[in-house]
């Protein structure tokens, strides 16, 4: 099993920090399917990330309370509050949150363009999306120097 994740990590990537004195950056992935949350979540965590799968907008906003996300990655059509409306609260009450937000379906571009019109900018990232296109995007978001994470070692 061990030999599994050793290669599962070494072909999917590992995270920026995880260098940096047992440090995981925490993600919190959000889609009402459950399959793809945890399979996100399963990703990311092989890939030294501290991440935690909810699968609707109120159930990730009890989950985010404590600790607060550093990157918050979301299905755009959720039951009840959309993605965005989840991304916009997450970044309101944590302005130091990264969000990606993630989509399957072409509906997405009017929300994207009514939160843009409101003043948010999101990254949006198309499902399906390849395992180290996933984990590479992560990191590019969370790199070293992002508020909230630890310096990197010189």
């Amino acid at each position: 099993m061990n030999e599994i994740r050793n290669s599962l990590r070494t072909s999917l990537g590992e995270s920026p920090l995880s260098h940096v004195s047992g440090y995981r950056p925490r993600v919190l992935v959000v889609d009402d399917e459950s399959t793809i949350a945890d399979t996100v979540t399963r990703i990311l965590s092989l890939s030294g990330y501290a991440a935690t799968a909810a699968y609707d907008g109120d159930g990730a906003l009890e989950t985010a309370l404590i600790p607060p996300p550093n990157l918050l990655i979301t299905d755009v059509m959720l039951p009840g509050m959309t993605g965005i409306e989840l991304a916009i609260t997450v970044k309101r009450v944590y302005p130091d949150c990264k969000i990606l937000l993630f989509s399957g379906q072409a509906a997405t571009a009017d929300l994207l363009t009514r939160a843009k019109r409101g003043g948010h900018e999101f990254t949006l990232l198309s499902k399906p999306m390849p395992p180290r296109d996933l984990v590479a995007m992560v990191a590019m978001h969370l790199r070293p120097g992002m508020v909230g994470a630890p310096a990197a070692a010189a």
